[in-house]
């Protein structure tokens, strides 16, 4: 058996690595995606090939999918494709599908209530299976396996910084969407004289990831991009992680042993295309894994309540058992 794993970079990719840990397997897996910092590192020394990105809603780039996946079922017999999405989903299942290959697609965690648009076309398309990371939306087409937040905790810890503060602020792997509004609130806050280091009367260390965020007329040392094990390794060693609510940085932050404060990202700014950030930070929030504020409420109380916090990860999360 050969399974495709099949996303797009971001908290998509993110997701299926996670996910993929926790499927039986039996055989060769071979991972698609797209080629960027994040995803480079994550799948170091893994079986993968890089395919042009599949932009939001883009048909074409849909459509330019399918030369590619007729090649890879004749190279190397798939017998198997799992996909997070979001658009590459639909460029590789409905034709997999249609020739034999057993299909799986898990409608990401963001999607709190509903399903996206990519999961509202791939329920109607004969043998590919759809499953929800929700219970409270499941049904005979949308079952439930489990969640990628499975077997996270928080809990309380006495951790207080040394010589200096360490924060780390991440907006994504997304480019189309920057979050200037989440770094333009926070440079004040966090600056070297800034309110968190005369509050704590400790200097401010950070690390901005910034995407494509536009930042150049800020004090700030921008890093667009890093790769996954770097910006992991930095958020382990921060005593504060304040992150867009995307699934992948959520994650990442989780994976790290913090207690992120969640900015949502507004649709009508521009921010996103819908309020699937919303449901993300209210559901994370509801099972008591990070804090969930709007970007321009963020405080640094908020910052020293967070600092109290820490989340801890099962060794064995459940296994995420696909249906024949």
């Amino acid at each position: 058996m050969t399974t495709l794993f099949v996303a797009t970079t971001g908290g998509h990719l993110t997701q299926l690595d996670s996910l993929a840990s926790r499927i039986p397997t039996n055989g060769a897996a071979v991972w698609i995606t797209h080629a960027n910092e994040q995803s480079r590192s994550l799948l170091v020394d893994r079986d993968v090939e890089f395919v042009p990105y599949v932009g939001v809603r883009s048909v074409p780039d849909v459509l330019r999918c399918i030369p590619n996946a007729r090649r890879l079922l004749a190279s190397r017999k798939v017998t198997r494709a799992v996909s997070t999405g979001s658009g590459i989903a639909l460029g590789y299942l409905p034709y997999l599908a249609a020739h034999g290959v057993e299909c799986h697609y898990i409608e990401s965690a963001t999607r709190v209530s509903g399903p996206s648009v990519t999961g509202r076309v791939l329920q109607w398309i004969p043998k590919v299976r759809t499953y929800t990371q929700y219970q409270s939306w499941a049904d005979e087409r949308w079952r439930y396996a489990g969640s990628v937040f499975d077997g996270y905790e928080s809990a309380a810890v006495a951790r207080e910084p040394d010589a200096v503060v360490r924060v780390v602020v991440t907006v994504g792997a997304a480019t189309e969407y920057p979050f200037r509004r989440l770094i333009e609130h926070l440079v004040p806050l966090l600056a070297p004289e800034g309110e968190l280091a005369r509050t704590i009367g400790l200097p401010v260390e950070v690390l901005w990831q910034t995407a494509d965020t536009p930042v150049d007329d800020l004090p700030i040392e921008a890093m667009p991009a890093l790769p996954a094990a770097e910006l992991g390794a930095a958020q382990a060693k921060a005593d504060i992680v304040i992150s867009h609510a995307g699934t992948g940085s959520a994650l990442a932050a989780l994976n790290a042993g913090r207690y992120p404060i969640l900015a949502v990202r507004d649709p009508a700014r521009g921010e996103q295309v819908d309020d699937h950030q919303h449901q993300l930070a209210t559901e994370l929030a509801r099972r008591g894994l990070a804090m969930h504020r709007d970007a321009q409420a963020i405080t640094v109380e908020d910052m020293l309540e967070v600092l109290g916090m820490s989340v801890q990860r099962a060794e064995s999360p459940p296994p995420f058992a696909l249906h024949s």
